[in-house]
């Protein structure tokens, strides 16, 4: 008996699930977001003047936009997509691994942030 997806009734193949689009065009805005973002705070910073701190947000902001996209989307290929069998296997790895993802980019938001004041 083959475990592909097309097996399982309750569960949608990854390609055909309803929030693929939407977390790829999130993933995709938001990347062009922060792209434009570095890109405008790089120009500012080259002058005299100094960027206010808050103008940090937007890129951190489309950075955490641009993870949760890339987490939604690896859940919906490695959980959604597992045999039942191996489901509660795959979604501790993804876990651990989103944790991973999501402490990094809150560890390098702090360490940004706290650079400025030095």
């Amino acid at each position: 008996m083959s475990s592909s997806p097309s097996n399982h009734p309750n569960s949608l193949p990854p390609s055909s699930h309803p929030w693929r689009k939407p977390l790829l065009a999130l993933e995709f805005i938001a990347l062009a977001i922060l792209v434009a973002s570095m890109a405008l705070l790089g120009d500012q910073a080259g002058g005299d003047a100094a960027v206010h701190p808050a103008w940090l947000l937007i890129p951190a902001l489309a950075s955490l936009a641009v993870f949760a996209s890339f987490i939604g989307l690896m859940y919906l290929r490695w959980v959604v997509a597992a045999s039942a069998e191996r489901q509660l296997r795959h979604k501790i790895i993804f876990g651990l691994l989103a944790l991973t993802l999501l402490g990094v980019w809150l560890y390098s938001v702090i360490q940004t942030w706290l650079s400025l004041g030095a």
